[in-house]
Order: structure tokens, then sequence, then C-alpha cells
């Protein structure tokens, strides 16, 4: 069962410490699996060397991450940076005053 820390105060955080925590939580899901390096490795097309080295701290890319993710079964994860525009009252209001409220008999043109 994954285990989440919603109490950081990832703003205090420099870049690389939070690099580092979410590094640190990427190995420990790969941990609580019970895989290798080496299987993850096999199963998100990820180098051994990449997935070892982003392990002690270091920097993946976006595309990395989320091979990882997807190989751990976590790419539910991902849902809290899909972030849906909102949608503004005035907006809406303003929308509905433009719909038309009654139909009217077509006007005949003369030429």
């Amino acid at each position: 069962m994954m285990q989440f820390s919603y109490n950081k105060n990832w703003y205090g955080m420099t870049d690389n410490a939070i690099v580092e925590v979410l590094c640190k939580s990427i190995k420990q899901m790969r941990l609580n699996k019970n895989i290798s390096q080496e299987e993850l490795s096999l199963q998100s097309g990820v180098n051994r060397v990449t997935i070892s080295r982003m392990e002690t701290g270091k920097a993946i890319n976006l595309l990395t991450l989320i091979q990882l993710l997807r190989a751990l079964e976590q790419l539910d994860l991902l849902g809290y940076l899909n972030v849906e525009p909102e949608i503004s009252p005035m907006l809406v209001m303003e929308q509905q005053q433009k719909l038309r409220k009654k139909a009217s008999s077509p006007r005949n043109k003369t030429l």
C-alpha cells in the first residue's frame, strides 16, 4: 500500500531538494513492488544506469518519469498535475444572456 506525504513545504525547498524527494519516492515505489533496477529497466525501457543515477538524486527528464511511473503502475499520480480550466460565473451568465429567448418568424426580403 502506498503512503503519501502531503505535509511537505514544497515552496520552502530548493529545486534540487524537490528532485531528491521525488527520486527517493520513485525508488521507494520500486522497492514496494519488490523489483530490481534491472527489472524496472526492462519494464520501462529506461536504461538501468539512468534508474540508478535517478535513485541517487540525479534529475531525470519528464519522459523518463512517465516511463517509470507507467512501469510502476503509478500514472494516476499525474492526475494531480492535470489542471482543468475554471469557468468564470460571470462568463456563464454572459453566455446565458446571449441565448435566444424565443423564435421569430421568417422575414421576407423585397428586392
